[in-house]
């Protein structure tokens, strides 16, 4: 008999309530309803719209309730570092805020000013990035805090949203630069150097923790039974991570979406001078995993642009971005990601011309130009991070999976290939839902093991191969790009 799962997999520009069938050794995904989640500016402030990013799960859950299936589950998936504060009725307390949000700045120079930055990479082995949790929190008048019993984190927001229970995730709690990997606990040192009660953040709980039946008025307000919820890998790109279809062998994953996230699974975290310097990351997993990692920006640069284009009365969809990139002439001008500017949202395509113009490169002459500028230069940033990798782990890395929305890129996945010199493999693109799903199935006994989850995996999808090609081209364009690095 098929089980029946729903996943809630919140995405930075969208979300998705997605129903999931196991049957016969194969898993299948079905999305029940989509619905915009994206910034809202408020006096020049980033929010998220918390309540009607609710009232959209309310609506998903009843059209669920609708197909009359026995569905076992759900559990919420999402973005990390961004939070809900709750006062002592559990009621959410507004603004929740953007993680872009230019607060952040503030509060980078309010912990700097209380704890060495060394200190925190040591404590939390997590990578300097301003839209951190602990930055986001350190800027929150003392008066808000005060009228908060408990924060939680967004898809453990959700959660609690659908149980009752308040509970943090560890997956997503290791994004916050809070928790400490080496002895998996919120940071004491943290804590205390920025002033915080631990008491403020709700516990946490390890991927696979069933938190209990759906809340009683859920139930009865959109017709679903007291189903499960379960507390999966709240981080989707923990979640992503646990689906990936790969076998034993020194591979990485490619999380490829509005951010890439590039990594490897690792047992312990790597916490030295080296990562630190580096700029790795070191996340938690499925079963306590590590997921050393480097977060680049992604497809954001992308989703920019096309906003600025449709906005100006171009209104091509990716697939057609994509189509005019591959006949634009290669390697004309490439950025770096990684520059600062390229974080905030607006007029994407007029910072390109800028960088293009301080480096002293052709300005892209038309979006086929600007698109393909972008893909060839994530693709060699792709190649500086996995030889970066490599350096850490002392592990010669011989294929690279590419997982999620930005799987479905063929020409982003090809010049990865011929950047990175070595195969790749892409798909499935809904591996966050997946790997929620998965691990839902995992926690009520339905799959033996991760490693059998991953083998169904195998089973239900057809994945992409790209073998590199051009490696004389490529080469000379990556001795470029480290120079627009430097």
């Amino acid at each position: 008999m098929p089980t029946y799962y729903l996943a809630c997999d919140l995405g930075a520009d969208s979300g998705r309530l997605i129903l999931g069938t196991l049957d016969g050794g194969k898993i299948s995904l079905e999305e029940l309803h989509r619905f915009p989640t994206g910034a809202t500016k408020v006096a020049g402030a980033l929010h998220w719209e918390f309540d009607r990013l609710l009232n959209e799960l309310k609506t998903g859950l009843k059209k669920a309730a609708a197909r009359n299936l026995p569905i076992a589950s759900i559990s919420t998936d999402s973005w990390g570092v961004d939070y809900v504060l709750y006062d002592e009725r559990g009621l959410p307390l507004s603004p929740v805020w953007h993680y872009r949000d230019a607060r952040t700045a503030n509060g980078v120079e309010i912990v700097k000013g209380k704890m060495d930055w060394s200190q925190i990479y040591s404590e939390t082995g997590i990578q300097f990035m301003a839209l951190n949790t602990l930055y986001q929190i350190a800027t929150e008048p003392a008066e808000r805090l005060a009228q908060t019993k408990h924060l939680l984190l967004i898809a453990d927001a959700f959660n609690f949203f659908c149980s009752g229970m308040a509970r943090n995730e560890v997956s997503l709690a290791s994004t916050t630069q809070l928790y400490n990997p080496t002895t998996q606990t919120w940071s004491k040192k943290l804590f205390t150097a920025l002033g915080l009660d631990e008491a403020l953040f709700a516990p946490l709980c390890a991927s696979g923790t069933r938190l209990g039946p759906l809340k009683k008025n859920l139930s009865t307000e959109t017709g679903l039974p007291p189903i499960e919820v379960i507390a999966t890998c709240s981080h989707d790109t923990a979640a992503a991570v646990a689906a990936v279809p790969a076998r034993a062998g020194n591979w990485a994953y490619l999380s490829s979406g509005t951010w890439s996230l590039m990594g490897v699974e690792s047992s312990a975290p790597v916490i030295t001078e080296q990562s630190r310097m580096l700029g790795f990351t070191n996340e938690i997993g499925y079963g306590n995993s590590v997921r050393l990692l480097k977060n680049i920006i992604g497809l954001w640069l992308i989703q920019e642009c096309r906003r600025h284009w449709v906005k100006a009365g171009n209104p091509m969809d990716f697939a057609e971005l994509e189509r005019q990139a591959a006949a634009a002439p290669p390697f004309v001008s490439l950025i770096n990601p990684d520059d600062a500017r390229f974080l905030s949202p607006d007029d994407m395509p007029d910072k390109i011309a800028d960088f293009c113009r301080e480096t002293g490169q052709p300005v892209p002459s038309d979006i086929a130009a600007c698109v393909r500028c972008i893909y060839e230069s994530l693709a060699l940033f792709y190649r500086v991070t996995l030889r970066k990798l490599e350096r850490l782990t002392g592990k010669k890395i011989e294929h690279m999976h590419i997982v999620g929305g930005g799987s479905q890129a063929e020409l982003l996945n090809q010049f990865a290939a011929n950047a990175l010199k070595i195969p790749v493999v892409a798909g499935p693109t809904e591996c966050a839902a997946l790997g929620n799903i998965l691990v839902q199935a995992i926690a009520l006994g339905h799959v033996e093991s991760h490693a059998a989850a991953r083998e169904i995996v195998r089973d239900s999808f057809e994945l992409k191969m790209f073998a590199p090609q051009d490696p004389a081209e490529w080469d000379a364009a990556a001795r470029r790009f480290e120079k627009l690095l430097s």
